[in-house]
């Protein structure tokens, strides 16, 4: 039935901002281990490579989830998949925080995966319900950007609570969060505007054969035998290997080892990684629908700029003034941030739109993929190279970001021979 009191225009924007809320406390729970992982490491006891394994253990069910995320989006109901797994996340998070051994601690971390691994594709889904298709690169840009809040709220934010709280009380109190982002979900949110008594605002051309139903495996297939697919899902897991093992792991401790930077410190030069994608995604967003009128030019351009950013940091890794460490974390994701802009655009364009979530969750197992490779064999690399148990060194650190670069060479390979789709938007 229709909300009393609340016009079509209101009410998918209250749903767009129950939803982006969500997703903020996604990228907290993913990006959080990077200004807590020392005190996690002391408090339980745990190696480099242990801390790998359980910070990564995150992104496992995460990717895992993926495709069933899409097939439960197309079938079940994103809504739904969306306020039930969420309660996962939330008992995850609790769990972390009451985790008295590794184990524990891992199994904690494995259920907030599987928890907010119902969220971005289900809501992508819902968008697509909601929003002219000529305005869905808008509001991908502007959920990436809600992101970027998250990864923000999980640094120096973060390091305040948990110099308060402690970590245990960080994340038992984040799981209570969560819990009520569930509720709020459940109760406002709706698949489509015909659910609400509204007039549904994309309609399916018979004539296109869009309005054809596709079954779900032939779904999968259309996607995984697509030439289009490729190039888009290499460049995600080459370039969120790098990111999402620097961001959600590994960067805290290397400012704290190298530039003996506090916890409240880092957390601090972390955030302007944050502050790089909340620009950065909007910025790339309006590159590609008004300046360059291409995504695949901005996606080149992003992985590109990107790639040579990091050079520094991988060459002159113990060189940088505080200042310095500031600005490169901010133009580093400023320009990745083009790869979660433009890269699920592309791919929603690819394919028809009744299989968008089976497209897009397909295409999201790799970002994931990449961070669950590149944490643990960070963390390993790190022990073997410093194997007298100390701190970890200038020179180790310098060693595993110049394979870090190798990484993200490839990613700007992929973005060449990425494939421009054809827009199918019919307004906006």
């Amino acid at each position: 039935m229709r909300k009393t009191g609340i016009s079509f225009s209101q009410y998918r924007y209250l749903i767009f901002a129950v939803l982006g809320s969500a997703y903020i406390l996604v990228f907290f729970h993913r990006m959080a281990p990077a200004v807590v992982a020392i005190d996690i490491m002391a408090d339980l006891q745990t190696s480099g490579a242990l801390m790998g394994i359980l910070a990564s253990a995150y992104f496992y069910p995460y990717g895992l989830m993926q495709i069933p995320a899409g097939l439960l989006s197309d079938s079940w109901g994103p809504r739904r998949s969306i306020a039930l797994f969420f309660i996962i996340g939330a008992v995850g998070s609790i769990l972390l925080g009451l985790a008295q051994n590794t184990a524990m601690a891992i199994l904690g971390r494995v259920l907030v995966g599987l928890g907010v691994a119902m969220v971005f594709i289900p809501t992508l889904k819902i968008l697509t319900s909601w929003f002219e298709r000529g305005k869905f690169v808008y509001m991908n840009g502007l959920l990436m950007t809600l992101g970027g809040v998250g990864a923000f709220s999980a640094s120096t934010p973060l390091a305040l609570l948990s110099d308060a709280i402690s970590w245990r009380g960080s994340m038992v109190a984040i799981g209570a969060l969560t819990l009520v982002m569930s509720g709020l979900v459940w109760l406002i949110v709706r698949d489509t505007p015909e659910q609400s008594g509204f007039k549904p605002v994309n309609h399916l051309p018979a004539e296109t054969g869009e309005g054809k139903k596709i079954k779900l495996f032939n779904g999968i297939g259309l996607v995984l035998t697509s030439r289009s697919f490729w190039p888009v899902a290499g460049c995600s897991f080459f370039g969120s290997l790098v990111t999402l093992s620097f961001a959600g792991l590994w960067g805290g401790p290397f400012l704290m080892h190298v530039y003996d930077m506090s916890k409240t410190q880092a957390g601090g030069v972390l955030s302007a990684m944050a502050i790089g994608m909340v620009v950065g995604a909007p910025t790339m967003s309006w590159l590609a629908n008004r300046v360059l009128c291409s995504r695949k030019k901005v996606l080149i351009l992003g992985q590109l700029c990107a790639f040579c950013v990091f050079i520094p940091l991988a060459f002159f890794t113990g060189d940088f003034s505080h200042t310095q460490l500031y600005i490169w974390c901010f133009a580093y994701n400023f320009f990745m941030s083009s790869l979660a802009v433009v890269g699920y655009s592309i791919i929603k364009d690819s394919f028809p739109l009744q299989i968008s979530g089976t497209a897009t969750g397909t295409m999201n197992l790799f970002p994931f993929a990449g961070a669950l490779a590149g944490q643990p064999f960070i963390g390993w690399f790190l022990d073997y190279a410093c194997s007298d148990g100390g701190p970890y060194t200038v020179g180790a650190y310098s060693a595993v970001f110049k394979i870090c670069l190798l990484s993200l060479f490839l990613s700007v390979i992929c973005a060449l021979v990425v494939t421009e789709p054809v827009s199918r938007d019919t307004s906006g």
